[in-house]
């Protein structure tokens, strides 16, 4: 009895060391759903899907608030497959969702294994040249410090002067720093001293425990993370500094897909369910008041 006793005493004192269990995150929700638009229904070319009645679309998975898998270990969440699932039932088509590499979109799109890909793809004038595109987000990035930092703001070169940032290397964001370290260096400042990482939970670690000042980065990633008021924006640039850039929905050029998903976008934008999938993720500073079917984008080279 009395080690019956012992026993139940360390199960209670065990219990009470174990960590607190995480409160359920957006990935728990259901989708948003809505009802089909007949007027961009009535834009999609016939024969042209990959599958009649379905929507086929690629997404790279693995890094929330972009796209994950669920708990489930199968299906998809995350503002893209929220933003898909829009398009889809506006289209009045089920979705399907393929987890593709980043790399292997392009090929798979061309060749026709999917209709779409929603997975953080930038307006580009070279991508263009391939695919045709329909605009959903600013393509922004952000710089985040630790909450109880005394960096209030970052908006120009001037303001990183001797600081540490993480960035990722050979990305948008290196390059403007790069650009913003030569403009301290030709005004007598102190550069910026880059710490280079391929993981933004990394990053983030380095900028919590002190390694770092800030992070510099992509928006959506840094802003969901920032849900639990550990770090906090100082600073927001635009993804093709200092052009502004947009994130879009790519489609094969000329498959005549792209009106279609622009109209519905466009629907989705003014009957709030854009804004709801937006404020879900953290992401209304990404926002568009509307979708534009291939607008100009990043210059080549």
């Amino acid at each position: 009895m009395r080690i019956a006793i012992l026993f139940g005493t360390v199960a209670v004192m065990l219990a009470g060391c174990a960590p607190p269990t995480p409160e359920p995150g957006p990935e728990t929700l259901p989708r948003i759903r809505t009802e089909r638009v007949a007027a961009a229904a009535a834009l999609l070319p016939a024969g042209t899907l990959v599958q009649p009645g379905v929507l086929t679309v690629a997404a790279t998975v693995g890094q929330l608030p972009l796209a994950d898998y669920s708990h489930d270990g199968t299906s998809v969440v995350g503002v893209e497959s929220d933003i898909a699932q829009l398009i889809a039932d506006g289209l009045g088509l089920q979705l399907r969702i393929v987890p593709v590499a980043w790399a292997d979109w392009p090929l798979g799109l061309t060749s026709g294994k999917y209709d779409a890909v929603l997975s953080n793809v930038t307006v580009t004038e070279e991508r263009k040249a391939r695919f045709d595109f329909s605009t959903y987000r600013d393509d922004k990035l952000g710089i985040y410090a630790r909450s109880d930092s005394p960096l209030k703001s970052v908006r120009e070169a001037k303001d990183i002067a001797g600081l540490k940032i993480t960035v990722g290397a050979s990305t948008n964001q290196s390059q403007i720093l790069d650009r913003w370290n030569a403009a301290n260096v030709a005004a007598g400042r102190k550069p910026a001293e880059p710490q280079y990482y391929d993981d933004a939970g990394l990053a983030r670690l380095a900028v919590l425990s002190g390694r770092a000042d800030v992070s510099f980065g992509p928006n959506a990633i840094s802003a969901y993370e920032a849900r639990d008021g550990k770090t906090r924006k100082v600073g927001e640039v635009p993804g093709g500094w200092p052009l502004t850039a947009y994130i879009a929905v790519a489609t094969r050029k000329g498959s005549g897909l792209a009106p279609a998903i622009t109209a519905t976008l466009n629907a989705r934008m003014g009957d709030g369910s854009y804004r709801r999938v937006l404020e879900r993720w953290n992401l209304v500073s990404e926002g568009i008041a509307r979708s534009e079917t291939n607008p100009p984008g990043l210059p080549r080279g």
